[in-house]
C-alpha cells in the first residue's frame, strides 16, 4: 500500500493499493534505504499520480503484509520517506495491461518485529 506521508495527520486511506511481484528492499546507510518494487499493477488507487510533477515530488510510506511471520500482529512491515528519484516506469502488454516498476529511496523502516 502506498501512502502519503503527513507525520501531522497521518493518512488512513491509501493513495494505491499494489500487488507487486518482488519487494527488493537494501539498507545504504545506518538509517536510509533503498530498493525496487518490479512488476506491479494497482488493485485500488492512482498509481499514475506518483509520476505527475506533484506527485514525483512527495514523500510516501509503503506498506506490506509479511506472510511468512508467525504472528500476524507482529507481519506489518513499512518503509518511511520514501521517495521516487526516477519516477515510475511502465510497460503495456498486447491487451493493454499496464506493469509498472519503480525504484526507491526510504529514510527509515520497518522490517522486522524487533525495529522500530
Amino acid at each position: 500500500m502506498f501512502y502519503r506521508e503527513r507525520r501531522e495527520t497521518p493518512e488512513r486511506r491509501a493513495l494505491a493499493v499494489i500487488k507487486a511481484r518482488q519487494l527488493v528492499v537494501s539498507r545504504v546507510e545506518a538509517a536510509a534505504f533503498r530498493g525496487d518494487v518490479i512488476d506491479f499493477f494497482p488493485l485500488m488507487g492512482d498509481i499514475d499520480y506518483l509520476s505527475t510533477e506533484e506527485g514525483a515530488s512527495g514523500r510516501y510510506v509503503l506498506c506490506w503484509f509479511n506472510d511468512k511471520e508467525d504472528d500476524f500482529s507482529q507481519a506489518w512491515r513499512r518503509l518511511m520517506g520514501v521517495t521516487f528519484p526516477h519516477g515510475i516506469t511502465f510497460v503495456v502488454d498486447k491487451e493493454g495491461k499496464r506493469t509498472y516498476n519503480a525504484h526507491f529511496r526510504a529514510a527509515k523502516a520497518k522490517l522486522n518485529s524487533q525495529s522500530r
